[in-house]
């Protein structure tokens, strides 16, 4: 989530050509929908969501990390969207798209005793309603397992990192990519290598024994994502019959309008990365408020720009 930086201020930034404007058929299409174009050529790093307990709690009780390991196998990014626009656009609350999430999905726990009412606090990040709404289904799920448990947002990773290694919190919805190379950070320093990879199995490989050192224990990634991804409006991929970046790129080598927050053009997972690993060449960068960015493709300013991968607005017609 951080492969752009984290979301700038201003918005409607024009940064001047990167290359001479190329092709009427990169100009940008208007449309309500968004489409993300399919990473095919993994750029992004698999910031896949996944729980972190903390490893005492973990260790005295393994029923709890079985439950929340089932959430893990049904939980995916079409499910994480849906989720999303529930909480975000059609305004209900996380705990009642929580529960129905558990119940469409068999989660409550065979043996409903197996926590013997032990209390469990599951952290939730307070950077969106997403963080909040997986935490519901953590406690959720955990209560059908016999635990007491309840939720609290708890700021940000800076923030319910040590509370969760001094085991003030049990349990936290985490992200793998950005939790491998924030504790990497911690233990080697600001300007240690990434150890993250678009490969989840690679990530979870590198992010397992170096949590455990730090006192936690990793449940089962999932499938669900959120991380950057690049949209365009569905009528322009319809248009041209584009569905993945490298299409993108063979369609508009030169000349698109990329949209995105202000950090885009240095940053190896924004531009940078479009243009290295996928060829493309930026004809102008108009720089947004990352919550303005969907908007603006939608209205035409811009021909392809960074989005969430799990952002509501993708499940809304």
């Amino acid at each position: 989530m951080a492969g752009c930086g984290d979301p700038g201020s201003g918005g409607g930034k024009t940064q001047a050509p990167a290359s001479a404007g190329g092709g009427s058929s990169c100009a940008p299409v208007k449309g309500d929908q968004l489409t993300v174009l399919a990473d095919d050529k993994h750029l992004q790093n698999s910031d896949n969501v996944v729980a972190a307990f903390n490893q005492e709690f973990a260790s005295a009780h393994p029923a709890a990390v079985e439950a929340l390991n089932a959430v893990a196998a049904v939980l995916d990014t079409k499910g994480l969207v849906e989720m999303n626009k529930e909480v975000d656009l059609d305004h209900r609350t996380s705990p009642e798209v929580a529960a129905d999430f558990v119940r469409d999905n068999n989660l409550a726990a065979a043996d409903p005793s197996a926590g013997a009412g032990t209390a469990v606090v599951v952290g939730a990040a307070d950077f969106s309603s997403e963080s909040v709404t997986l935490a519901e289904i953590y406690a959720a799920v955990l209560d059908s397992a016999g635990f007491s448990a309840s939720t609290q947002t708890i700021g940000n990773r800076e923030t319910y990192y040590p509370a969760l290694v001094s085991g003030s919190i049990k349990v936290v919805p985490e992200y793998a990519a950005s939790l491998a190379d924030f504790i990497n950070g911690r233990v080697n320093g600001a300007d240690a290598p990434s150890i993250s990879d678009p490969d989840i199995v690679t990530t979870m490989a590198a992010l397992t024994p170096l949590a455990d050192e730090q006192g936690l224990t990793m449940g089962t990634a999932s499938a669900a994502q959120d991380q950057n991804a690049f949209a365009v409006t569905t009528a322009f991929a319809e248009k041209h019959g584009v569905g993945t970046l490298s299409e993108l790129a063979e369609t508009c080598g030169t000349g698109l309008v990329l949209a995105g927050p202000p950090e885009c053009p240095e940053r190896p997972f924004c531009q940078i990365g479009l243009e290295e690993t996928y060829g493309l060449r930026v004809g102008q960068f108009k720089s947004y408020d990352f919550a303005l960015i969907g908007q603006a493709i939608r209205q035409g300013d811009a021909t392809v720009g960074v989005v969430l991968s799990s952002d509501g607005s993708l499940a809304a017609g």
